[in-house]
């Protein structure tokens, strides 16, 4: 079996950062709009010109009032559309994903069990080592916390003299 090329460029370094917001962790404005733009254009989806031209909303409560945030600021969401949209093609993507390797475990089975080993053999001292150093970390808190304990309870209660006149 080949890996399909579309897994592979899932796994080639991509030096561009977009910046705006994200949506599943990926730019609406660089990213989903035109993603979504071409699919629409292409008979793929029927997304709502209306989404797609202000892909970003207030937020209403149940009353029809603007939703603020705790800071004060008001509350902005993506447009359902888009965001039912971008959730099917999250949902499409892990099943991809699982498919690929389920076909890769059934055709490769030797090799993929030899990665597995290698990975669980490589992996142990790593995790032994995070799980002393965590060890260690708590006892250290527990030490410390021990000792201000300990300071707190030797303190000393200041004498008074009893004064008579």
């Amino acid at each position: 079996m080949n890996t399909p090329s579309y897994i592979k460029s899932l796994l080639v370094a991509n030096t561009k950062k977009p910046q705006g917001r994200k949506v599943w962790s990926i730019d609406l404005e660089t990213v989903w709009l035109p993603f979504f733009t071409a699919t629409n254009t292409m008979g793929d989806t029927a997304i709502p010109s209306e989404a797609l031209g202000c892909p970003m909303r207030l937020a209403y409560d149940k009353s029809g009032a603007v939703r603020f945030s705790q800071s004060g600021k008001p509350v902005i969401r993506v447009a359902k559309e888009l965001s039912a949209n971008v959730a099917m093609v999250r949902d499409n993507f892990t099943a991809n994903l699982i498919s690929y390797a389920g076909q890769v475990m059934t055709e490769n089975a030797d090799g993929y069990k030899a990665q597995l080993e290698l990975a669980s053999k490589m992996g142990t001292p790593i995790a032994q080592h995070d799980g002393n150093e965590l060890s260690k970390a708590l006892e250290a808190i527990v030490e410390a916390k021990a000792e201000a304990e300990a300071k707190t309870e030797t303190i000393p209660e200041p004498e008074h003299e009893l004064v008579t006149a």
